[in-house]
């Protein structure tokens, strides 16, 4: 079973949709409704932090999750989730230009959540905050478009997170990452 932390965004039930249409069992909670404890006892194969509004220190929960967990589950990032992982690993995320509904093209490195996509490809961007630089020494900058961060991933543990939202019509291949990240990390 996967967790999805949904901070109440209208695009955690198009995740919830791809993942299902993959096969995957999904458990959606919302970050109000749970314990650190409730998340051990449902013991999930892997946890998907789902985009929000708001700045990551407000996501408590989430950073708490991130700082409990990350070396336990598997754990992916969207939007405010990539915002929240760049935070809790000392990362800095400051006001950029919002773009909202917009598609941009991104370049990836082509491992973890990009394996087998080619490069570039489109992806739908709806965020006002960006991590900047330097990014913390342990998190590895995966992907960029327009000069902005929006891949990271963990140089040791199985955590990954990005900017954009590749659950979005405007990304092209986000059924394969989100698929890349279960089948990568999540056994």
């Amino acid at each position: 079973m996967l967790l999805i932390i949904d901070n109440y965004d209208s695009f955690t039930y198009n995740i919830v949709h791809y993942l299902e249409g993959m096969n995957y069992e999904v458990a959606v909670c919302k970050p109000d409704e749970l314990t650190l404890r409730d998340v051990a006892a449902l013991n999930p194969k892997g946890i998907i932090i789902s985009p929000g509004p708001g700045h990551p220190l407000e996501a408590e929960f989430c950073l708490d999750v991130v700082s409990n967990y990350k070396g336990i589950y598997p754990i992916l990032g969207i939007c405010l989730g990539f915002q929240v992982i760049v935070t809790a690993f000392g990362g800095q995320v400051r006001q950029g230009i919002p773009v909202h509904g917009h598609q941009s093209v991104m370049n990836h490195d082509g491992k973890g959540i990009f394996e087998g996509l080619p490069m570039p490809i489109n992806i739908g961007r709806y965020h006002s905050l960006q991590a900047v630089m330097p990014i913390p020494d342990c998190l590895i900058v995966t992907a960029v478009a327009d000069n902005i961060i929006m891949g990271v991933r963990h140089d040791a543990l199985r955590i990954e997170a990005v900017q954009y939202h590749p659950e979005s019509i405007l990304t092209d291949y986000g059924r394969e990452q989100l698929n890349n990240f279960v089948k990568r990390y999540c056994r």
